[in-house]
């Protein structure tokens, strides 16, 4: 496993927060899939991730965004993401 970012560290984070997650956020293997294996969540939970993302750091993810399975593919390609889009 490669070392974590400290932005990782806040988004897995803000992800634990958001969702009510019993575990340590730093638990969370940056390049684990959050959907299916890895932390199992599900289309709601994305939702509120997406929420909380565009409430934080100032731009929507869109739930039709043909590119979906990409961004969310993992805590780091979340993070990526976010870091090349964010506004604030």
């Amino acid at each position: 496993m490669r070392q974590t970012t400290a932005f990782e560290s806040e988004l897995a984070k803000l992800i634990v927060e958001t969702l009510n997650l019993e575990i340590a956020s730093e638990s969370i293997d940056p390049d684990l899939p959050l959907f299916g294996g890895g932390l199992e969540l599900d289309s709601i939970d994305i939702l509120e991730i997406a929420l909380a993302v565009s409430k934080i750091y100032g731009f929507k993810l869109s739930s039709d965004d043909a590119d979906n399975e990409r961004i969310f593919a993992s805590l780091r390609a979340l993070t990526a993401h976010i870091e090349k889009h964010r506004t604030k």
